[in-house]
């Protein structure tokens, strides 16, 4: 996905012309609906490193790695580097409940945990340098570029992780309030705000009941919410209907960017996960007024 090619190429740097770096996700189609090709297949078991998320919206890839015709290929699973910092995915007060549970026993295997680990500032710094070492083993001989490289991006996180933390402490209000999925969960944890959502993070619904509706509509009233937030995307009816259902009728509807339809024609005009970061620091600052 976008933000870990957007880091392989950071940490590459001048080096990047000698490699050759795939993005797979790259027509803007969701994570959790992305099925690969024959020809990603043939990519993905050739390659030297292989980054991927390691979620319930990868489970195809064990099967691509046991094609993989490269036995040499290091593999990178960014839950697995997380280890225990990782969430399970989180049902909170209001939240639509999925359908698919009736008959799901195979969900009794264990937790779902949610996938969206990019959007912690500091989780991305772990990540980048597990990202780092892998690059160096694979490529000795620069291996000092490269770790200059991780160091100077992971002071820019750092240094916008600082921006984030005190935006949320000169805040007054301290709740998020998404008429839409969520995935934000890293977000929030790391600042300690509180959210309410249409739905979790890695929903396939999109169509929100009246009792949700209602509930959040009523929560915004409760809160004397000035924002409505959503996700990228044009579809903002469910924020829209939340809005009408409340009493005043006039809050801004504001939208973050999950990176995940990012694709590569945004690369080409100057996307990166640090500009899409620092965006999303002027909507939570306005969500947060």
């Amino acid at each position: 996905i976008f933000p870990e090619y957007d880091w392989v190429r950071e940490i590459m740097g001048e080096k990047l012309e000698e490699a050759d770096v795939t993005m797979l996700l790259d027509n803007g189609v969701d994570l959790h609906s992305f099925q690969p090709t024959a020809n990603d297949i043939l990519k993905i078991g050739t390659c030297d490193l292989f980054i991927y998320v390691g979620g319930e919206s990868d489970k195809w890839v064990d099967d691509a790695l046991k094609e993989a015709v490269n036995k040499d290929m290091k593999v990178i699973n960014l839950l697995e580097v997380l280890g225990d910092s990782v969430k399970e995915e989180e049902v909170v007060e209001g939240m639509e409940a999925e359908e698919e549970e009736e008959g799901d026993e195979e969900e009794e295997e264990g937790p779902e945990y949610d996938e969206h680990v990019w959007l912690s500032l500091r989780n991305s710094q772990t990540l980048c340098s597990a990202i780092g070492e892998a690059i160096e083993e694979i490529d000795p001989e620069n291996a000092d570029v490269y770790k200059a490289n991780v160091k100077a991006y992971n002071d820019k996180l750092a240094s916008l992780d600082g921006e984030y933390q005190s935006v949320v402490d000169n805040a007054s209000d301290k709740t998020l309030l998404f008429g839409d999925r969520f995935p934000f969960r890293y977000m929030v944890d790391d600042y300690g705000l509180s959210y309410y959502a249409a739905f979790v993070g890695c929903s396939a619904e999109t169509e929100a009941s009246f009792e949700t509706i209602t509930f959040l509509a009523g929560k915004v009233d409760e809160l004397s919410l000035s924002t409505i937030c959503t996700i990228e995307g044009t579809d903002h009816k469910i924020a829209e209907t939340i809005q009408m259902a409340t009493k005043d009728k006039n809050q801004e509807i504001v939208s973050f960017d999950s990176l995940q339809s990012t694709t590569s024609k945004d690369v080409e005009e100057g996307v990166t996960y640090m500009s899409v970061m620092e965006k999303n620091l002027e909507v939570l600052t306005q969500a947060l007024k």
